[in-house]
């Protein structure tokens, strides 16, 4: 039987940070990088990962497939000078790798990010994302976000202009 988990985690263990950067690659090539179009050199990608557990304003969920991390997503906070803001965080950077997909695996992430947004006293949580993306696209919207706008020029991608779409959650 397949086990799938979501957690928030505040360091690497073992072969964690190994897991969540070949899980980022595999997501990257199959066109779900967060801004990626291709996957940065691995020392790189490392980097990026121990910076989002530095971050004040950032905490890092992680999901596991069996065990091994296949996906991610982040609730970023304001920033202490964005008071007028501070009633909104942001679900960024979700992904599950190709191969773990199908299990409710990125819904389970978008739950956990949605508890640690409404424990930490957020009325709202909005995220944004390219119209490509049409899987996250339906599971957004059946977890109850609503779509708010639609820029044209979100990303540029082999060439081409892609649109992004913005939604928002309001929690009761």
């Amino acid at each position: 039987m397949t086990s799938i988990t979501a957690e928030r985690i505040n360091e690497f263990r073992r072969a964690d940070l190994n897991d969540l950067c070949d899980a980022t690659e595999a997501a990257i090539r199959d066109g779900n990088g967060f801004g990626w179009l291709e996957p940065p050199p691995r020392p790189r990608l490392e980097a990026y990962w121990r910076g989002v557990l530095v971050v004040p304003e950032r905490e890092l969920f992680i999901g596991r497939l069996d065990g091994t991390i296949a996906g991610s997503a982040q609730l970023v906070k304001p920033t202490s000078n964005q008071e007028a803001r501070g009633f909104a965080a942001t679900l960024s950077t979700h992904f599950v790798a190709p191969w773990a997909r199908g299990h409710g695996l990125a819904r389970a992430l978008v739950e956990a990010v949605e508890v640690a947004a409404r424990v930490g006293g957020f009325e709202t949580l909005n995220l944004d994302v390219r119209e490509t993306q049409e899987a996250a696209l339906k599971l957004y919207e059946s977890c109850g976000y609503e779509r708010w706008g639609t820029l044209q020029s979100y990303a540029r991608v082999d060439g081409r202009m892609i649109s992004g779409h913005f939604y928002v959650k309001r929690f009761e």
